[in-house]
């Protein structure tokens, strides 16, 4: 997922943790593509939630509680228990699931323990800034 325009919707934490956010960010993508683990892990859940599907993988080279990512609406490829390494292929998009109102979109999420985390930084940068294209560098 991902390029121009690839990020829809940014991280909000709750205030509290039975307070609104956005509890992970969505990204731009199509019904039926293929969906990647973000890092070497283990499918710890692949089933529906909510009537949504949806699949997590733990990532326990992470740390204490080690961390998990999730990914809905997300039609999982792989059993429960299955080692998977950074960029497999864990499931496809479903389309349709309604996610993000009027397009098919990835809820991609990040938790270390019951605490929600902005996936961003998994990438080492911290916060992130979007800038427009055909800006100078």
């Amino acid at each position: 997922m991902g390029g121009p325009g690839g990020l829809v919707r940014r991280f909000e934490a709750p205030a509290t943790p039975w307070a609104a956010g956005h509890r992970g960010v969505d990204l731009a993508a199509t019904g039926g593509a293929d969906i990647r683990s973000a890092a070497p892990g283990v499918v710890s859940f692949s089933g529906l939630v909510a009537g949504r599907p949806v699949v997590t993988v733990t990532h326990p080279a992470s740390g204490s509680p080690p961390l998990r990512t999730t990914y809905l609406p997300v039609t999982g490829s792989l059993a429960t228990g299955t080692t998977v390494t950074a960029g497999e292929v864990i499931g496809q998009l479903t389309p349709g699931a309604g996610h993000c109102a009027g397009h098919d979109c990835l809820h991609w999420g990040l938790l270390r323990g019951d605490r929600y985390l902005d996936p961003v930084a998994l990438f080492g940068a911290g916060a992130a800034r979007l800038l427009p294209l055909g800006r100078g560098r």
